[in-house]
């Protein structure tokens, strides 16, 4: 991922907040066998002391490449939005001159994985990434041996990813000036497609920290 000096995370907290503001959806990217593509699996994840975990069902075919290669990358991308080239015409030109671009965040996750297959490390697994995405507590415990989850055990594996090295990118036209980014958060806020209105929240939360860029 190529990031421009004005697209850089400003601090670890920035990309950690972005990732627990529910950007908890991602993708697994395996470096494939001799002769075969690279593997990329969507998913959902949690995050736990420095470790990425996922499980995924046994029959997928990413595991062999995991056990040929467990050095991975996780990406996670959001709030991103195209914006068209009229929004971002030098002032006093045509605004057909103007040259369009993408807006969005992004965060990869170098990583090296550990394949979980005990039942019970399996089940603590389970456990943790339930505590985030059903923090109530509205479900039926989930151990080796009891219904209903124990059952359903077998027919998954776990992922441990270890973090490697984190690159974040928060690309909002952070170069431009503020009254451009101003108007162009504008623009996004008023059209309102997809995720406009996120995109546009994001570069003025950048623009709020960042005021004029400076080199």
């Amino acid at each position: 991922m190529f990031i421009q000096p004005w697209d850089a995370c400003l601090d670890d907290a920035e990309w950690r907040a972005w990732i627990a503001d529910g950007h908890d959806f991602g993708q697994l990217s395996v470096n494939g066998l001799p002769g075969h593509p690279p593997a990329v699996v969507p998913t959902h994840f949690t995050t736990d002391a420095g470790r990425l975990l996922i499980h995924l069902a046994r029959p997928n075919p990413v595991w062999a490449a995991i056990e040929h290669d467990p050095n991975v990358t996780f990406t996670v991308f959001g709030d991103y939005a195209f914006v068209p080239g009229p929004w971002r015409a030098e002032p006093g030109t045509p605004p057909t001159d103007g040259v369009p671009t993408s807006y969005y965040a992004a965060v990869q996750f170098s990583c090296r994985a550990r394949v979980v297959d005990d039942p019970e490390a399996k089940a603590e697994l389970l456990r943790r990434q339930m505590a985030h995405f059903q923090p109530d507590g509205d479900h039926a415990p989930i151990n080796p041996g009891r219904p209903p989850y124990g059952r359903m055990l077998p027919g998954i594996r776990g992922l441990e990813l270890e973090v490697v090295e984190v690159r974040a990118k928060f690309k909002y036209d952070d170069h431009k000036p503020v009254e451009h980014r101003t108007a162009v958060a504008g623009h996004l806020t008023g059209r309102g497609q997809g995720l406009d209105v996120p995109a546009a929240q994001q570069q003025l939360r950048r623009l709020d920290r960042i005021g004029p860029w400076k080199p």
